[in-house]
């Protein structure tokens, strides 16, 4: 027996962060000589702005605008801090422009960072090691002590100070579509860097992207053209290689097969009325095919460039597939079942790749955020839920911010307008040169952008399809087994352990097979059956890998939604996360022997970077059981205030939770499994500054916690103040995790945490508090920016399972919160 989740309706307590005076770490800072390092950094700083002078006059010789400043690399020592939150003095108008972390073949990081000096501020420096060399504070050191130790070397900066890509990827003689990110969201800034560019005879992008302090443009430049961009434009804070032409990694294969469509269609019933929407950003849907029609209008097609039409008309006609993998899944599995097919959801479309070929280097993320704009505008009282299998042709950003997955979080976080939305991505699938190597193929190639994005759901696939019918290849073996990774599934295995953990699911992607000779090809007994894009021709084509996987996701979120109307995106996302759980054979091909041994939080964290939370469940996601118990709380919270002149971290949420306590305490010794997950969505702060300090890339995070057995309201609120103070000083401490599984610093990570606890239902009768808190973003670092002040939402999810149906922890707790139990699914 079913039942519909609870949704609390009761606010959480609201409690006051108190600061535990946490001083916390002291920066790692080389020894010098005072004097020695003084005379060395006057006579390297005077040396910079000669060089400057001869610029401006060379620049000026030829009637170009100068700069009015110079660009200025600091160079930390390697091993050491470069103390860059120290550096900027923004009413002055010297900002940092980039950071960056550069580690040698012995393992050692040297940190360097860029910044604009204006003229008119040219002794700011030389002020500062003036006082340094003779001045000293009250406690006896040395005035602007840890600025002018930490720096190690200063030069003017050239072009590799602000490509923050990979370096050979810097354009020669001949010109390349580049990103260049300026640092002001100003008009008149933006205005002055298209005409320093055509001056030069640089093509400029019509399209642009503006972030919190940075605007992304595009520009078609060579290397000499990059430098002189720096020599005459104040604005310059980062270059990067635009992103190439996208790719699908499908394979079709089609067979008429219209009697099963006529079947399907017999057996079809749909009920629109929830206005739930998943909406395609692909190569456009045809929606001729009669079993798309019913859910995919004329009026529901869009497309970015009118002179693409609307149609799926691409050499894959990927958008097709997608869209019947979207509305019924794997078609094989329907196809033999005399059962009804309820859709509660309709389709939308927008086409964002052009018919022919495929699109030049572009701003994506421009693209996308226009895309969705059109469906939206088309029909604003549906909640439209995105779903997009294109991805960038690499994983070179390593889970890195790119322009395009830093727009995807803006539009899911509603930045600009305030409406959060929920967007399912696909993980991007490795190069078929490297399916030999499968699955070390698989650890080592990177997730592809945008699949970075921290608000999304970024799907990687598994399989459940090692079964060959066909006798004709009786001699081939699939690659994968049953229940392990897909073949063609990239994970985040190689990314920095700052980024999130990504994919957060895996759903069927299909499988491989190899034969004899040791070739691998795919078949069609290891694809997913879908809808044909041209149905006079054949009904029924195929798709596979992490393609397929999204669309399945998308399909999830979709039936989620249409279950709960009123559910914010946040909640819906959190709770096919919720509902998800590692395959055994997944965990025993990705851990050894010794690790399943061990299954401590070290291999946790390497299934999280390869599989995220495992496979979604839709029947946990969706309903309750008796055994079963799933709470929702959805809210609001002010992560950050004003105290006088500073910017502190103002509150923490308590929830209490409506246990059963009567029912727990008499299971007694029972082992029982508690899950918590958080959703949010964070804002972005992209650019290459770091990523730490002012500089996060998240707007604010957010932390949960529970009180232990015996701990009272206060010693908790005590403990949740010391953890909030820990965030804010960056310690990785991993006190107190024990009790759960995945583990405190394995769950901060992201705009997502998970993690459950499994103990005696006597133990959790005492443990009734959650708390939530926040940590540090550049919402509270950054206030020029006026959001220091704004309320987050946040979904808290809570699920309570025992072992055995016949131990009923719905009903009490309904009872108490007086919800209707007779409501059944």
């Amino acid at each position: 027996m079913e039942y519909r989740h609870i949704f609390l309706t009761d606010k959480p307590l609201s409690k006051k962060y108190v600061n535990p005076n946490n001083h916390g770490n002291k920066p790692n800072l080389p020894e010098r000589d005072r004097a020695s390092q003084s005379r060395a950094l006057r006579e390297k700083w005077e040396d910079i702005w000669n060089q400057a002078r001869e610029i401006d006059e060379r620049i000026s010789a030829v009637s170009m605008p100068t700069r009015d400043g110079v660009y200025v690399e600091f160079i930390g020592k390697p091993g050491f801090d470069l103390m860059t939150n120290n550096l900027e003095a923004r009413r002055s108008g010297i900002i940092l422009r980039n950071i960056r972390s550069i580690t040698d073949d012995d393992g050692q990081e040297t940190i360097k960072a860029t910044l604009f000096i204006p003229t008119n501020k040219r002794d700011w420096l030389i002020k500062k090691i003036n006082e340094y060399a003779e001045e000293e504070t009250k406690n006896e050191k040395p005035k602007n002590d840890p600025l002018i130790r930490s720096i190690e070397d200063i030069r003017i900066a050239l072009i590799e100070s602000f490509w923050t890509d990979d370096k050979s990827l810097i354009p020669s003689d001949v010109p390349e579509w580049c990103e260049v990110w300026l640092t002001s969201v100003n008009e008149a800034n933006t205005d002055r860097f298209f005409e320093n560019a055509r001056s030069l005879g640089v093509e400029v992008g019509t399209r642009k992207i503006t972030f919190p302090d940075r605007t992304v443009v595009l520009a078609r430049v060579t290397k000499s053209q990059l430098s002189t961009l720096i020599e005459i434009n104040p604005s310059i804070a980062e270059y990067r290689k635009a992103r190439e032409a996208v790719q699908y990694f499908i394979n079709i294969d089609n067979q008429e097969q219209t009697e099963w469509v006529r079947d399907l269609q017999s057996r079809l019933i749909t009920d629109l009325s929830n206005n739930v929407a998943i909406c395609l950003l692909d190569s456009g849907v045809n929606n001729g095919h009669s079993l798309i029609e019913p859910v995919l209008m004329d009026s529901d097609l869009h497309t970015v460039n009118p002179d693409w039409g609307v149609s799926d008309n691409t050499a894959h006609r990927h958008g097709t597939l997608m869209s019947g993998i979207a509305a019924y899944g794997d078609i094989s599995e329907i196809l033999t079942t005399r059962d009804p097919i309820y859709l509660s959801y309709r389709l939308e479309s927008v086409k964002i790749l052009p018919p022919i070929g495929s699109n030049p280097p572009d701003l994506y993320g421009d693209i996308t955020i226009q895309g969705l704009s059109r469906a939206e505008i088309q029909a604003p009282q549906r909640t439209h839920i995105s779903c997009m299998a294109v991805t960038s042709k690499d994983g070179r950003d390593r889970g890195k911010p790119s322009s395009w997955s830093a727009a995807i979080d803006m539009l899911t976080s509603g930045y600009n307008d305030d409406k959060r939305r929920l967007f399912i991505l696909s993980a991007g699938n490795i190069d078929d040169s490297e399916w030999g190597r499968y699955p070390d193929g698989n650890i080592t190639d990177s997730i592809h952008d945008p699949g970075q994005s921290w608000n999304a759901i970024t799907v990687g696939a598994y399989t459940e399809k090692s079964t060959l019918f066909d006798s004709e290849y009786e001699s081939y073996m699939p690659l994968a087994e049953r229940g392990q990774l897909s073949p063609f599934s990239t994970t985040s295995m190689v990314w920095s352990k700052e980024w999130p953990f990504k994919p957060e699911i895996v759903l069927e992607g299909g499988n491989l097979a190899k034969d004899c000779d040791g070739i691998i090809c795919e078949l069609e007994d290891l694809s997913l059956l879908s809808t044909g894009p041209q149905p006079t021709l054949r009904q029924f084509g195929l798709i596979n890998a992490t393609s397929a996987a999204c669309a399945l996701a998308a399909r999830m979120a979709a039936k989620i939604q249409a279950m709960y109307p009123s559910a914010w995106p946040e909640t819906v996302r959190g709770l096919m996360i919720h509902s998800a759980e590692w395959p055994s054979s997944l965990v025993r091909q990705v851990l050894s022997q010794e690790e399943q041994r061990r299954f401590g939080k070290t291999e946790i964290k390497k299934l999280l970077r390869v599989c995220g939370y495992g496979v979604p469940n839709l029947s946990k996601a969706i309903a309750c059981k008796t055994n079963l118990l799933t709470l929702i709380s959805e809210n609001e919270i002010q992560p950050f205030t004003r105290d006088g002149s500073r910017y502190v971290t103002n509150e923490m949420h308590l929830h209490k939770l409506p246990w059963p306590t009567d029912t727990l305490l008499d299971l007694g010794e029972t082992n029982v499994t508690l899950r918590v997950t958080l959703s949010y969505f964070i804002e972005p702060g992209p650019g290459e500054v770091g990523w730490k300090n002012k500089y996060r890339y998240a707007s604010y995070a957010l932390r949960f916690d529970l009180n232990k057995p015996g701990e009272s309201e206060s010693m908790f609120i005590n403990r949740l103040s010391a953890a909030a103070a820990e965030e804010d000083e960056q310690s990785s401490s991993d006190s107190g995790s024990a009790r759960w599984v995945i583990g405190k610093n394995n769950c901060k990570n992201g705009s997502i945490h998970s993690d459950y606890w499994s103990g005696t239902a006597a133990d959790l009768a005492a443990t009734n508090l959650i708390g939530i808190f926040p940590a540090i973003g550049w919402w509270r670092e950054r206030p020029w920016q006026n959001r220091w002040d704004r309320k987050a939402r946040y979904s808290l999810i809570v699920s309570l399972q025992t072992p055995e149906e016949t131990m009923d922890v719905y009903t009490p707790i309904a009872i108490m919160l007086n919800t209707p139990i007779d409501i059944q699914i």
